[in-house]
């Protein structure tokens, strides 16, 4: 009982280590305004820890509680709303996206979701946020962010397919293994 007991503190506590990382890093968006694509994508990043280190649960509970404080505390709401809609859970729904064989139908998911994401974030930012459209410029530039997203979550995703390899051979042998001894 005993154990198992403190295998739960230790998931908790993880778990609230990530969620405060991924808040100071969603707050810097207040700081540095150009982080406003960065940060989200970075805080997703750390639900990777979560992943390898406890569950794919405890980073899902871990990715809703980030998203309601990025509400809170953020300074930039359409950081907190790409980290909502997209950043945050991603690295979790990649993994079922990896379980597919076919890895064209694994692409077409991958991009449809992302995708379905820009979508829903232009229209968020737009009328609820109340924030100016490119229409004064035409669909050439829409047709051009569209792209350059698409291809900035290209390089996102390499990253995401890299994290696990650096978790395991570079954090974990090299760091925590030294940090134990």
């Amino acid at each position: 009982m005993r154990r198992n007991n403190r295998n739960l503190s230790s998931r908790v506590a993880l778990g609230g280590i990530v969620a405060a990382l991924c808040i100071v890093i969603m707050f810097l968006t207040g700081v540095l305004p150009a982080l406003y694509i960065a940060a989200p994508m970075a805080a997703g990043l750390l639900m990777i820890i979560l992943v390898e280190e406890v569950s794919i649960g405890w980073a899902w509970l871990t990715y809703l509680a980030v998203s309601l404080l990025s509400l809170i505390v953020t300074f930039d709401k359409e950081a907190a709303l790409m980290f909502i809609l997209f950043f945050g859970y991603y690295p979790m729904l990649r993994l079922y996206f990896e379980r597919m064989r076919a890895k064209a139908l694994k692409m077409i998911c991958k991009y449809a979701v992302f995708n379905l994401f820009l979508v829903l974030d232009y229209l968020a930012t737009v009328y609820v946020f109340g924030l100016p459209t490119f229409e004064d410029t035409g669909a050439v530039m829409m047709v051009l962010l569209v792209i350059a997203f698409n291809l900035v979550f290209y390089f996102y995703d390499r990253v995401l397919s890299r994290m696990d390899w650096f978790y395991h051979q570079v954090f974990v042998k090299k760091v925590l293994i030294r940090h134990r001894s």
